[in-house]
């Protein structure tokens, strides 16, 4: 297993050129990171959308600005995002050694893709990989705000969530792993009615509902099966940003709908006796 996953989608969605890619990457998130505060603890878990930078970009940034603290510490990504264009039954693997974006190489980890491969939900398909950009707009972001990590890319298709929380768990390490779900929420609809729509989802995200329909965001599946393992671990979500195209770089007649959210590990009680 030697082989790469070359970029689909440079060019298209973000930055094919390096120099430039990294120059928008590092210009989103200096601005988003004017929100945060030094204290702000690092998130376990982060949604994120996956449209192109110049239309949800700047939402993405909301998120992976507060990874800054754990920028040496992170040391490996579960990334899980929705398959588009080849169906798959489960959450699929890539079958290759590593997924190459404009500014570099990032390793697939297989240590961690050998403790999940025995599981029945867990396929491999390189097809499902190829063309798919839900992962594939992530890879920048994280390699401008991680020093040195691995990968476990995960297209994820039709499943329960049940089926996508056990694989979250058996990845669940501890602060060295961070997990990232990539989704965008309600497509096409009118810019009021999408506002109201995403609100009701995001509300549900904020409830740890893992009852998300594929209308209000296309990684429905990834999505329920992190809010399922937020309730089990009890992580705590946080909203960093709401907003659609209509918003950034599109007209209002129809809309895709952007959040990102943060999900926070509960500080420990520690008890101390007088």
């Amino acid at each position: 297993m030697d082989t790469a996953r070359p970029p689909a989608v440079a060019g298209a969605f973000y930055p094919g050129e390096a120099s430039v890619l990294r120059h928008d990457v590092t210009a989103l998130l200096a601005h988003a990171s004017a929100g945060t505060e030094p204290g702000d603890p690092s998130p376990k878990a982060l949604i994120v959308p996956h449209a192109g930078y110049v239309y949800s970009g700047a939402t993405a940034a909301l998120a992976y600005a507060r990874l800054a603290p754990a920028r040496a510490s992170i040391r490996r990504v579960i990334l899980l995002g929705p398959v588009h264009r080849v169906p798959v039954r489960g959450l699929a693997l890539p079958g290759v050694a590593a997924f190459d974006t404009p500014l570099g190489r990032i390793a697939i980890d297989q240590a961690a893709v050998a403790t999940i491969a025995h599981l029945p939900q867990v396929v491999v398909s390189r097809a499902a990989h190829a063309q798919e950009h839900s992962l594939e707009v992530q890879l920048p972001f994280l390699q401008a705000v991680l020093d040195d990590f691995k990968l476990v890319p995960l297209a994820v298709g039709d499943a329960t969530p049940a089926q996508v929380a056990e694989v979250l768990d058996a990845l669940w390490g501890g602060a060295e792993t961070l997990i990232v779900i990539s989704s965008d929420l309600s497509h096409f609809l009118p810019y009021d009615s999408a506002q109201a729509v995403d609100q009701g989802t995001v509300q549900s995200m904020m409830q740890l509902r893992s009852s998300i329909t594929h209308h209000q965001a296309c990684g429905a599946a990834p999505v329920n099966g992190l809010l399922q393992a937020a309730r089990q671990h009890h992580l705590q979500p946080e909203l960093l940003g709401l907003c659609n195209s209509g918003d950034t770089a599109g007209d209002k007649s129809r809309v895709v709908g952007y959040a990102a959210l943060a999900f926070m590990q509960e500080p420990v009680d520690v008890q101390v006796s007088h």
